[in-house]
């Protein structure tokens, strides 16, 4: 298997999930080429390479469509998912540290036999489609009651050329205090890295559990290719 992101280690995230500790969400460095992301894209014309398909408009989720990944994964998919697992593992640790819970295993290994001893066997990587008018409501991925705290979008469009609009937006819902949103907008390639639910933040009598929701603003014109990078599995 050929290295997608032979460049990912501990050392090199640090900086970007420092951020993500701070605000929930940071941009990553550039994981695949222009090169990768056509393949990526050109996998959504392959049914026979998902295990379900979703139209957004039909379910009120908002405007596109996505489709998840069947077992076995594509393997750009699949090392993307192993490689970025270890080093949001030890964000991950950390956040359950300070909030009363458990650990999470320190593979993508141990996490999937976690998921299965809950019933949850489904793979999550998905590949997200908008067209003009496209959008995402709020939402949160989880999928059972095992949920990795992390996740992973790799924008595969090239913003203002390939598509306008289409911004990644994310609210926070802090206790007795208005929400606040922000937004992120990765070049080709690049990848966002956030967090699926919730985050701890510092409070006056230690850390308070703050939620999280993330969408995407509506898509003004040309089409807006994502890869989605689940770590949990579903029910």
């Amino acid at each position: 298997m050929s290295s997608y992101a032979a460049d990912l280690r501990v050392g090199s995230l640090k900086p970007v999930l420092d951020v993500v500790d701070r605000q929930g969400h940071a941009v990553a460095g550039r994981l695949l080429s222009t090169g990768q992301c056509r393949d990526v894209v050109d996998l959504f014309d392959a049914p026979k390479t998902f295990r379900s398909t979703v139209d957004m408009d039909r379910h009120q989720f908002g405007s596109g469509v996505y489709r998840y990944f069947a077992t076995p994964l594509p393997a750009i998919v699949d090392e993307l998912r192993y490689q970025l697992y270890g080093p949001l593992a030890e964000l991950a640790n950390t956040w359950a540290d300070r909030l009363g819970q458990p650990p999470y295993p320190p593979d993508l290994d141990g996490l999937h036999r976690r998921c299965a001893d809950a019933g949850q066997h489904k793979p999550t990587p998905l590949l997200l489609r908008y067209g003009p008018s496209g959008y995402n409501c709020l939402h949160q991925d989880v999928y059972g009651d095992v949920t990795f705290p992390l996740q992973v979008a790799v924008m595969l469009s090239r913003p203002d050329r390939d598509f306008t609009g289409g911004e990644s937006v994310f609210v926070e819902q802090r206790p007795r205090a208005q929400s606040r949103a922000s937004v992120a907008r990765p070049g080709q390639g690049e990848a966002l890295v956030f967090a699926v639910r919730d985050r701890p933040v510092p409070g006056h009598r230690g850390y308070k559990r703050v939620a999280m929701r993330h969408g995407v603003s509506e898509v003004r014109s040309g089409e807006r290719f994502v890869l989605g990078i689940i770590f949990h599995n579903a029910r």
